[in-house]
């Protein structure tokens, strides 16, 4: 396999994405863990290590939170129409279109997948599901419901808050797209936890989506010794990411891209 993979010549700025460290993007800015900590993610297919993300522990996913949080309360996000969160998940689309050939490299190595999968399914997959959930940006409505005589019902959908995500390895570009593309389009903003290079090349892209306070990425080690974070903020989702990884087949992900037994 190590044969076959040093046959494809790989596209320069790819190269010189995965010889760097990687940081979390947190509050709209590239930062090392509070720790200082990093941890490797591994090329499943000759078990080198590809790269070294930052590992994020309780007071990332704080400072993640509460920057989501300031993002949906106050922040450019919140004020948007949905016209133009439309138009900006868009744009998210478009840019991954634009860049298919390295995201679809990346996704390669960090996943363990033939690049020709990446290219014709994981990428344009992910371009097209941005796509679909820009449209709805403008059709999320209410309902007015009879419920006898003169009277009537109404519904409005509101946005929750925060949502916590934690995307897994077996698609992770698109599996991000999933999860991010819904709760985008209703003025969600999210703090995803991550350890994938894709995901956290997406983030670099000029789409203003995580320039605006929305896009968190938040990447993980194996370890839990330093336990789960302090809970702050009613309702914040930190608890659930840090429950979620307490769990040895969850854990195991940021190591290996792929469940492992207890």
């Amino acid at each position: 396999m190590a044969t076959v993979l040093s046959s494809v010549h790989m596209d320069d700025k790819v190269t010189s994405y995965i010889s760097k460290n990687r940081k979390m993007l947190i509050n709209g800015q590239w930062v090392e863990a509070a720790s200082g900590k990093t941890f490797p993610t591994y090329n499943p297919a000759t078990g080198e290590v590809l790269a070294r993300v930052a590992e994020g522990d309780r007071e990332d996913i704080d400072r993640a939170v509460k920057a989501a949080r300031a993002a949906f309360e106050t922040g450019p996000w919140s004020k948007m129409t949905p016209s133009e969160r439309g138009r900006l998940i868009w744009k998210l689309g478009d840019l991954l279109e634009q860049n298919l050939e390295e995201f679809a490299e990346l996704e390669m190595l960090d996943n363990g997948k033939p690049l020709k999968i990446a290219r014709v399914a994981d990428v344009p997959l992910a371009v097209d599901l941005f796509r679909y959930m820009a449209g709805w940006a403008t059709k999320i409505e209410g309902n007015t419901i009879p419920i006898g005589g003169k009277f009537l019902a109404y519904t409005l959908r509101l946005p929750v808050g925060v949502v916590g995500q934690i995307i897994p390895w077996n698609f992770p570009l698109l599996m991000a797209a999933w999860k991010l593309g819904p709760a985008l389009r209703i003025r969600v903003t999210v703090a995803p936890c991550t350890t994938l290079l894709t995901v956290t090349r997406r983030s670099h892209s000029r789409s203003g989506v995580c320039t605006t306070g929305v896009g968190r990425v938040c990447s993980f080690s194996t370890t839990t010794s330093t336990g789960g974070p302090s809970v702050t903020t009613p309702g914040v989702p930190q608890a659930v990411c840090w429950a979620l990884m307490s769990i040895p087949r969850v854990r195991g992900v940021g190591k290996w891209k792929r469940a492992l037994p207890s």
